[in-house]
């Protein structure tokens, strides 16, 4: 039998989403669908996310949307851009009858018009308002397949194979998330500043280890400067976007989910560039983990990079407004100029190597998932 998969989370007997869900599941049962998760109460790790994905046939997210079933939602769309083999004809359906994931698809349509998504989200997320429709559009993606998420692949499959230690002068790593796409050259230009300015601080460079976009640029720029680089990236997005010149560290990952954790792991600090459903999708696993008390997130400070477009608009608008209702003062820090990146991690970054070895408050690096179902 077909296996589904739910997300969401059953809050108890007051829940209002309750008799949605047990109308959903009714409905997919009589249809012949073997229901995963039907209790809301499984729990997926970043390790085993793929294997999740592996295993259904199609997802289904619920009412009451969460920044975790956001998280998974956008991991999922993110899996569908970088033409992920396990997701092939697998339809995605979110039930939106509370309006719950409204704020979520207005991050998703803001993005694609700031040039950083180029498919129609709508396309690849499908969207119902009634349990019923739920069963009818899964009919429907039966029937017309999966869009072809117009990616091809560049034909480079080289494996790095470095792996220099963080200098032992430096003052710690910090993440850079950000798109791979993105070609204006204004963004690129800060971009590369970004790499220099991290590399003249002591600072290491971690980032997704794509060589085109923004992801590209900060490399070159943390490289040029004589930096420590570090980044990790799967096989088959290496055959999309290639690896950047100059890594002084790389770790090949088999899905986007552990090449994730590894960079989380790695940093102290985390700077939040323009970027796609990726850097949305990363930033989400950030904001989940500080609020889970996650160790991989303690201490360590989030800059979001709101810059302005040529248009006037603030790159991260939506997302923020997103988060404002979802998240706690000190959770994120929003910098609108790329000069006020640095103080905004630093003094976390001084603190998290205090706690590690007071001996040494000015040097070094912290090594390091639970989501909800």
């Amino acid at each position: 039998m077909p296996k589904i998969r739910l997300s969401g989370t059953v809050l108890g007997a007051d829940d209002p989403n309750r008799a949605s869900r047990a109308r959903l599941l009714y409905l997919l049962f009589a249809k012949g669908w073997d229901i995963y998760n039907s209790n809301g109460d499984q729990r997926i790790t970043l390790s085993n996310v793929e294997k999740k994905i592996i295993e259904s046939d199609a997802f289904v997210f619920t009412p009451g949307a969460t920044l975790e079933d956001m998280f998974k939602a956008i991991s999922i769309f993110v899996g569908f851009q970088t033409l992920d083999r396990n997701l092939a004809g697998k339809p995605t359906i979110i039930l939106n009858e509370d309006a719950s994931w409204n704020p979520f698809f207005a991050v998703l349509a803001h993005l694609r018009k700031m040039g950083t998504v180029q498919q129609d989200y709508e396309d690849f997320l499908l969207t119902v308002e009634s349990p019923e429709s739920v069963l009818d559009m899964l009919d429907l993606a039966k029937s017309r397949g999966i869009p072809d998420a117009g990616r091809h692949k560049i034909g480079e499959g080289k494996r790095a194979v470095v792996d220099a230690p963080v200098p032992d002068d430096y003052v710690g790593s910090a993440c850079v998330f950000c798109s791979a796409s993105l070609e204006d050259p204004h963004y690129l230009a800060d971009g590369e500043a970004l790499g220099r300015i991290l590399a003249g601080n002591k600072i290491g460079c971690v980032s997704g280890a794509g060589r085109s976009g923004i992801m590209g640029a900060v490399v070159k720029g943390s490289v040029d400067a004589g930096g420590w680089a570090a980044g990790s990236n799967v096989p088959h997005i290496i055959e999309l976007e290639g690896l950047p010149d100059g890594l002084s560290t790389f770790w090949l990952r088999p899905d986007i989910y552990t090449r994730m954790e590894v960079m989380i792991e790695n940093s102290d600090a985390f700077i939040v560039f323009p970027g796609g459903a990726g850097t949305f999708q990363e930033l989400l696993a950030l904001m989940i983990f500080k609020h889970q008390k996650n160790p991989l997130m303690e201490g360590k400070p989030v800059v979001i990079f709101n810059r302005q477009s040529h248009a006037g608009l603030q790159f991260w608008d939506p997302l923020i407004d997103l988060l404002s209702d979802r998240c706690v003062p000190g959770d994120f820090v929003v910098a609108r100029e790329l000069a006020d990146i640095l103080p905004a991690i630093q003094p976390g970054m001084k603190r998290l190597r205090a706690k590690e070895s007071p001996a040494l408050a000015e040097t070094g690096s912290l090594q390091g998932a639970e989501l909800a179902a």
